[in-house]
């Protein structure tokens, strides 16, 4: 049996597995054979670590309630990364002397390796020898300890409701309900219903309200709650299936009689989830299995008919649960600074109820503000164990991964909360730690890397992030906070976060340190040095706070050194050589070749000019750069020169001009690098020289290979495309960028990529008309489309549309294309975003026939494009410097989301928002004749609106604007407009923002304030301003945070009564009247934080009296006067002194730390 098959599940078990590995490897052996040393020490230390393997599983469970273990661990696994270091050494002096025969080690260094070695072994010894080792039970298999309150066993669940009222779960539950009561056209007997989410996230609670709900009862005879344990036991889990179904106790013997008696009534293993479905398929048609867990895994292996993934709590909803944990369902019930306080715990908590629950009950029996602060500051892993109910779920999660994802993961404790991952990066990173077990060579590192991303993925380790990486276009993951604590936590000391992690020096166990947060002292970076054994030495900064010979003599062990962000370094060191460790680096080296372990070199933000040149030393040197650039003279970089490099990632070849013959381009061997997916050729924009008919034979000699995901042809000049670019060799071409190759006169069968999502075409300036060679003659082109876009095609004029093309486009995209008369694509189902911009022609040809409800009716093309909106699921239309263009009003567009009206339109002059129901977003930019919004019904779905230099606007809807979500407004250049909305106060609760720029007429209408209002900008409204001072005092409980003011004629500022009570922020912007600050209104403004003063050359002075003393940061630009007498000893210097922060023109004057302005 392999080892790897007896370690548990601890932390500590992949390290001890590659110790093992190396132990019984030839290398080993033979350099000591070959050097006399002691062979029986390799057999003492295999014995060592075996016998720390044994306990090792136990005694991670015991860490957590026993600090002395916790401690004994820490120190067994820095023994275990010093046999790591040590094995590795020996390792590359044997490749030392493989290379050079007449090689042979020194005696020192024979000698060095023994005292080591002897060392190692009595640090084992003694480690093995404490008293407490003897009380650590031996495991006999992955995973076997017999665990305890925190890691071991799971807590069964019953399906009696816990908790009455499950907060923001009501249409996660109404989900559920309607496809378990509904037919869902499946006609087996039996479907699946699985609910994935982390640990804490409330799966179980969920389950229970649909397991109880009245519809439940009504469609379903049969009922089973049934919790399965870690161990899926298939005779259990079907008798306890049974006896859920009888209410009694089953006394079936075997497995045959208790699926028999259970057919009468009615982890990730695929064969014994299959035993226990057998008997279940003799339900009666309609039978559902409602099932909850961790793990994607875990429900693709069931079948699931239905995921279902449970989302974090949006902010109002933790906060109820917080709130009712705490014992203080009514608001009311807290005050307002520790509803201040809570609000901020809240947000900590992220959207994870069991984390909610637990703190709200931890502040249960606490009232006093410095309490609800002590909380606040602290983490959540500095509770007591059995204070919190989230520390063990998410052990739970973190105890079960198998020992190689533990490494894995932990490792991410190098990273800060909130920090986006790379999932490219990430991988590249744990093969450079060794972190990757490639044992089956059918698999490459990166494919292990890929599986072990996912798994974590799988099991709700990462999500999915919001925004994507727009620069390489690909998706980013996140982490939960709670989850980034918990690598922390199982981390310890390993890995360092400068400027996160608890401020000070650098403990000397690190192993991984990282420079991310610019939040750090120098003397921070000097203390890292102590940290003798450092594998990871990553850095974003510019200057990464000590110098890379520094470095290089410091940290013998690394493994990755990360410095591309540091733009100090102008070349590495030959001393990079004694890195022999290094198997990532950013920087190109000098001496690559003296480099053996190096798998990988990333020069993704390097444009080399110069060549690599590598020898057959580093045969597995994997090189990923931003790109190349092809010289002219025979000390540049040579297009051949990539023949021999081990290309991934992706790559940018810049000025193919310089290319002399394309029998070079041929040697480039671009068809056989198969690890780059993404590929950018690129001819200099401005050269002089152009050669149609060679750069058309450079092309087509870099042909990339078929695993090519990403392509852009950048101003290529041929007449004509290569002939493989519609080749079934491109079949897993995702995205393709054609921009600026200005000669070509057709385009290639580009719909027979299959797999293309996003076709970007831009600059073809030489085509006339696209035909149905573009479709590749086929009636399914273009399957995978999603994303199309033409763009400066300043030629085209016609568009020939084939039926059945584009079946899912989501986004269309026309932008200066002056002459183009076709028509749209005519079924486009999935269309969701429709831009149109400066093609002054669309629509001007002749009117066409289309089908309206069955009768034939002769329409424009814009009345065309009011059917495509109404008849598909289009969600975002915008439409730019198209005047003729107009907006049918006898359509309802019941999917558009998003509409963008630029310069277009002339013929709107009332907007009818009732026909736009789902609308969020509506903006009209320069729309000249446009006059009101017209509205009827209220708009529930609106949430920001824009108008902007609509000269002819004048009118809200008569009785005020009434939407409810919505939260922004802009307003800017409406001459006319003179009042805004009517009502706000009652109409518009949800308004959070609102900006007013250069409307001298427009003044505040009847009804006040909204009262959730938190930011307000006037610029250039004097009427506005002073419309504010007669209605601001008459708003109930103001909740004005931010108030901008700028461009207004005033001398005085502010005025009597102006200012909201409840400001934090107040900013004075280009006022060139202003002479002086008002201190009555000042002085009220008992919450204001921060005060920004700028370009008000003439303000004399603060009021004699100061400022409020809650300002804690003071901003003056471009203010001479009050600069003078802002300076230390200045004449307003008494006034401000007691302001943490001031900066006068961007220049710090004054900056307190918390103890000066105590006792100041």
């Amino acid at each position: 049996m392999p080892v790897l098959e007896t370690l548990g599940g601890a932390l500590f078990g992949a390290v001890l597995q590659v110790l093992f590995d190396k132990l019984d490897s030839h290398q080993l052996l033979d350099y000591f054979g070959g050097r006399k040393l002691d062979v029986r020490m390799l057999k003492k230390l295999k014995r060592k670590l075996m016998d720390i393997n044994a306990v090792i599983d136990d005694a991670e469970q015991k860490q957590f309630t026993n600090s002395l273990v916790k401690e004994w661990l820490h120190e067994v696994r820095d023994a275990l990364y010093n046999a790591e270091d040590l094995l590795e050494q020996i390792d590359y002096e044997f490749f030392k002397s493989e290379l050079k025969s007449e090689f042979q080690s020194s005696g020192s260094k024979v000698s060095s390796f023994e005292s080591n070695m002897i060392e190692l072994l009595e640090d084992l010894e003694s480690l093995l020898d404490q008293k407490l080792v003897q009380d650590f039970k031996i495991s006999s298999g992955v995973g076997s300890g017999s665990g305890n309150n925190v890691s071991g066993k799971r807590n069964e669940s019953s399906s009696l409701v816990a908790e009455d009222v499950i907060y923001g779960r009501d249409e996660d539950k109404e989900k559920i309900v309607n496809w378990l009561t509904s037919d869902n056209g499946n006609h087996n007997h039996l479907s699946i219903v699985s609910t994935v989410a982390m640990g804490g996230m409330g799966k179980t609670t969920l389950a229970q309200h649909v397991y109880n709900d009245p519809m439940m009862e009504t469609k379903f005879a049969i009922k089973a709650w049934v919790c399965v344990s870690d161990e899926f036991d298939v005779f259990k889990l079907t008798r306890a299936i049974l006896e859920a179904i009888h209410k009694s106790t089953d006394d079936s013997r075997n497995l045959e009689m208790v699926q028999g008696r259970l057919k009468e009534r009615i982890n990730e293993d695929r064969d014994q989830w299959k035993a226990l479905q057998t008997p279940l398929k003799y339900g009666v048609k309609g039978s559902k299995i409602l099932v909850t867990t961790r793990s994607n895994k875990v429900a693709s292996t069931l079948e699931s008919n239905h995921i279902h993934q449970l989302k974090q709590l949006q902010k109002d909803h933790s906060w109820q649960v917080f709130a009712k944990h705490v014992g203080k369902d009514d608001n009311s019930k807290l005050n307002s600074e520790l509803k201040e306080i809570g609000m901020k715990i809240v947000e900590k908590c992220q959207g994870l109820p069991l984390a909610l629950e637990t703190v709200g009950g931890l502040l249960q029996s606490k009232s006093f503000v410095a309490e609800w602060e002590g909380v606040l500051r602290s983490n959540i892993w500095d509770l007591p164990i059995a204070d919190s109910k989230i520390i063990p779920a998410l052990l739970l999660s973190y105890y079960h991964l198998p020992s190689h994802l533990k490494r894995c993961f932990a490792y991410c404790a190098l990273f800060p909360k909130g920090h986006k991952f790379d999932k490219d990066n990430l991988i590249l990173s744990w093969m450079a730690e060794n972190f990757l077990q490639c044992s089956q060579q059918s698999k490459s590192p990166e494919e292990v890397g890929e599986q072990y991303f996912n798994d974590l993925l799988s099991r709700s380790f990462f999500q999915h992030s919001i925004t994507k990486d727009i620069m390489h276009n690909k998706p980013c993951f996140v982490m939960h906070d709670l989850l980034n604590d918990l690598a922390k936590y199982v981390s310890g000391e390993i890995c360092y976060r400068l400027g996160v992690d608890r401020r000070g020096s650098v403990p000397k166990a690190t192993r991984h340190f990282s420079a991310i947060m610019n939040r750090s002292e120098g003397h921070e970076y000097w203390s890292v040095c102590d940290a003798k054994r450092l594998r990871t030495f990553l850095s974003t900064f510019r200057t990464c706070g000590i110098s890379i010979q520094e470095l290089i003599s410091n940290f013998k062990f690394l493994r990755l050194l990360s410095l591309s962000s540091c733009t100090y370094i102008e070349e590495v060191p030959d001393t990079i050589a004694d890195l022999i460790h290094l198997r990532s680096l950013d920087e190109l080296p000098s001496t690559l070749d003296e480099l053996p372990n190096l798998r990988r070199l990333e020069l993704r933000g390097t444009t080399l000019r110069k060549g690599l040149v590598l020898s057959g030393k580093l045969k597995n040197l994997q090189v990923w750069t931003g790109g190349f650039r092809v010289g002219k003279s025979s000390n540049e970089f040579s297009i051949q020169q990539l023949g021999q490099l081990d290309l991934h990632g992706k790559l940018s070849i810049q000025n193919l001009e310089n290319i002399v013959s394309p029998c070079d381009a041929l040697a480039a061997d671009l068809k056989n690098k198969t690890y780059l997916v993404g590929l950018n050729l690129e001819w200099n924009l401005n050269r002089n020289n152009e050669d149609s008919i060679k750069e058309r034979e450079v092309l087509e000699n870099l042909q990339p290979s078929r695993h090519l995901e990403h392509f852009s042809i950048l101003n290529y000049y041929g007449t004509q495309f290569p002939h493989w670019l519609s080749h079934k060799l491109l079949m897993n071409v995702v995205s393709l960028n054609l921009n600026n190759c200005k000669y070509c006169q057709w385009l290639p069968s580009l719909g027979l990529l299959t797999s293309l999502k996003d076709l970007k075409i831009t600059g073809l300036r030489q085509i006339v008309r696209i035909d149905v060679d573009f479709y590749g003659f086929s009636s399914s082109a273009f399957s995978s489309l999603e994303k199309l876009n033409f763009q400066d095609m300043t030629e085209w004029e016609e568009w020939q549309c084939v039926t059945g093309a584009f079946p899912s486009l989501q986004s269309l995209i026309l932008w200066k294309c002056p002459k183009l008369k076709g028509h749209l694509p005519e079924h486009l189902p999935h269309l969701k975003n429709l831009s149109i911009r400066q093609c002054e022609q669309f629509g001007a040809s002749a009117p066409r026939v289309v089908e309206v409800e069955g009768v034939k009716t002769k329409t424009s093309l814009f009345d065309m494009i009011g059917l495509l909106v109404s008849d598909t699921s289009l969600e975002s239309l915008n439409i730019y410097s198209c005047s003729g263009m107009n907006i049918p009003i006898n359509h309802y567009y019941h999917f558009l989301v998003v509409l963008n009206i630029n310069q277009s339109c002339d013929s709107l002059t009332i907007f009818p928002l009732d026909l736009f129901p789902k609308l969020r977003q509506l903006c009209f930019n320069e729309c000249h004749n446009l006059q009101m919004i017209s509205q009827g019904h209220p708009h529930g779905h609106l949430k920001i609106l824009t108008i902007q230099k609509c000269s002819e606007f004048e009118l809200f809807p008569n009785e005020g604007l009434f939407a409810p979500q919505i939260e922004r407004i802009w307003i800017k250049k409406l001459d006319k407009l003179k009042s805004l909305p009517k009502r706000m106060s009652a109409l518009l609760p949800s308004l959070i923002f609102m900006y007013i720029y250069d409307c001298p007429e427009v003044e505040l209408s009847e009804g006040c304030l909204p009262p959730n209002l938190k930011e307000m900008y006037f610029l250039k409204c004097s009427k506005l301003v002073a419309s504010l001072k007669k209605w601001l005092p008459e708003t109930n409980d103001p909740s004005i945070e931010l108030l901008s003011v700028q461009k207004q004629e005033v001398e005085c500022f502010p005025c009597n009564g102006f200012l909201s009570f409840s400001l934090t922020e107040l900013r004075i912007n280009d006022c060139p009247k202003l002479k002086k600050l008002n201190y009555r209104d000042f002085f009220d403004l008992s919450s204001l934080q921060k005060l920004v003063i700028h370009n008000c050359p003439i303000l004399q002075c603060f009021p004699e009296e100061g400022l409020p003393k809650s300002i804690s940061t003071l901003q003056i630009e471009c203010c001479p006067l009050l600069k003078q007498r802002c300076k230390k000893g200045g004449e307003d210097w008494k006034k401000i002194a007691h302001i943490k922060t001031i900066l006068v023109d961007g220049e710090q004057v004054n900056i307190k730390d918390e103890a000066e302005i105590g006792n100041s």
